[in-house]
């Protein structure tokens, strides 16, 4: 189901149920949740938060390269770290964006470590966006 449906049947649309919609979106979908919440009740582009690439980019920002690579040591994925580092296409690319694309290649992956990074935030450190969507709640 797609994020303008949801705002519709959850929005203040006249169909919907009236709700204050509020989210956290990527930078590439940001005209697709603009579209979407402004369909649906006119929200307004304030009320939603956008990550500059997406969320995972973020946290690694926040936690730093390091701290990212001892978290995937922890969890036990140094093996596949590895194998993926080795692989071609993956030289010569910065250390964040291989880690992000990391996270991605295994199904259940980025949610998983969305809590062990999310978790390993100090309360200072929580990236811009998430932290205004925190705030605005």
């Amino acid at each position: 189901m797609s994020v303008g449906r949801f705002a519709a049947l959850l929005g203040p649309s006249p169909s919907g149920l009236g709700l204050r919609l509020t989210g956290l979106c990527d930078e590439r979908e940001r005209p697709y949740y603009a579209r979407a919440l402004t369909t649906a009740g006119g929200t307004a582009p304030q009320e939603f938060f956008v990550c500059a690439a997406d969320l995972e980019d973020e946290l690694i920002r926040a936690l730093g390269v390091a701290r990212v690579r001892e978290l995937v040591c922890a969890e036990g994925d140094l093996r596949p770290l590895r194998t993926f580092l080795n692989q071609p296409a993956q030289q010569g690319r910065p250390a964040q964006q291989q880690l992000r694309r990391f996270l991605g290649t295994k199904k259940g992956r980025k949610i998983r470590y969305g809590r062990v990074l999310v978790e390993a935030l100090a309360p200072d450190g929580v990236p811009a966006p998430l932290d205004a969507l925190l705030t605005s709640l």
